[in-house]
């Protein structure tokens, strides 16, 4: 298991780039990030505990809560939640459903992304881009009123340590 200061960096770093980017936006947005282990019953029941700590293959619910704190409300919104190394996002658990995503934290668009890839016998096609690649997620919100509030959320999956890695930091 990670340890603790690990998963509250990754929960740090998420904190300083879930913030609005709209120009109309204003500082009394303010954004509060939490983020949740998702663990599951006997039964299948699925409940949400403590964040601290996470191992390979576990799951972690984020969510950045938008708050309003002014009078006025904000129009355009952008509310984005980065994907850090070591964390993958699981497909299909974005909420709201309409997001977009980057690779690179410049380029969005719609979810699920797509490239052209080459085949060997060279044509191009049109391939969804794995999961794995994707850097940031980011929503548009229609108005945040004054004193209102909005969550954005997406689950992402702890991955395993990469052994290369781990090999090169320890040169």
């Amino acid at each position: 298991m990670p340890h603790p200061s690990k998963v509250a960096l990754l929960l740090a770093v998420c904190a300083t780039m879930a913030t609005p980017l709209a120009a109309s936006a204003s500082s009394d947005v303010k954004v509060n990030l939490t983020a949740h282990r998702v663990t599951t019953d006997a039964r299948g029941k699925e409940s949400l505990v403590s964040g601290d700590q996470a191992k390979p293959g576990e799951v972690i619910e984020y969510q950045a809560r938008y708050r309003n704190d002014g009078t006025t409300g904000v129009r355009k919104l952008v509310a984005t939640l980065p994907v850090p190394a070591g964390l993958e996002y699981v497909a299909r658990t974005a909420a709201p459903s309409v997001v977009q995503a980057s690779l690179d934290g410049k380029t969005f668009a719609p979810v699920p992304l797509t490239r052209k890839v080459r085949l060997a016998d060279g044509r191009e096609v049109v391939r969804e881009v794995p999961v794995s690649e994707y850097r940031v997620l980011r929503w548009t919100l229609d108005t945040l009123d004054g004193h209102e509030t909005e969550i954005v959320r997406a689950r992402m999956r702890v991955t395993p340590v990469n052994a290369a890695a781990t090999n090169t930091s320890s040169r």
